[in-house]
């Protein structure tokens, strides 16, 4: 590749990233901040966390699990082999732009009737897992199948799922600057096997 290819490439990346932000800061301007405080009550009172998500949602969400687990919290991930039965007094956290993804819904399903509560993120309140989730946190981003780009000109759900981080990191932020655990604390209960 010729060094024209490169810098052309470059600055492309340069304006790519910069569209990624903008939208991003745009969408924060959107978010019902109250309804996302709500979320944190939620976390408080579960016994324990149970996180599903499908593609990169679900990968969003394994990131949340993390943080969560470095806060202290007993947290699973739907699917893992060593994910327990979901209980009365547990917390589904489920992500689905659509709020119609199949294996999310059933999810939900199971986790209300086992008598555990459910947190949605999706793109709307209307749908299958919004009316199962005790609370719907709105992301106002585009699906995976909105190709008109009148949201995002970003493909697919890539605006949800990178908001869907970004919300998730704030949550864990704010519980973190309220509860005071130093660092070093939080670290002792990162991966130790990598």
């Amino acid at each position: 590749m010729n060094s024209a290819n490169i810098n052309q490439q470059a600055n492309s990346l340069k304006t790519n990233l910069k569209l990624i932000l903008e939208e991003n800061q745009k969408l924060a301007e959107q978010i019902d901040f109250i309804q996302l405080a709500a979320v944190i009550p939620y976390l408080h009172q579960a016994d324990r966390l149970f996180i599903i998500g499908a593609g990169r949602t679900g990968l969003a969400l394994k990131a949340a699990a993390m943080r969560l687990m470095h806060f202290g919290f007993t947290v699973f991930v739907a699917g893992e082999t060593t994910t327990p039965a979901i209980r009365k007094g547990d917390l589904l956290i489920a992500g689905s732009g659509s709020g119609t993804t199949s294996t999310i819904v059933k999810a939900a399903e199971k986790a209300v009737s086992s008598g555990a509560e459910v947190i949605a993120f999706s793109t709307t309140t209307d749908s299958a897992l919004a009316r199962l989730a005790a609370l719907t946190l709105v992301i106002p981003a585009a699906q995976k199948q909105d190709h008109g780009k009148t949201i995002s000109e970003q493909y697919a759900g890539s605006l949800f799922e990178q908001a869907l981080l970004l919300l998730t990191d704030a949550i864990f932020q704010t519980m973190w600057a309220v509860d005071g655990t130093a660092a070093q604390e939080l670290w002792k209960r990162h991966a130790n096997l990598e």
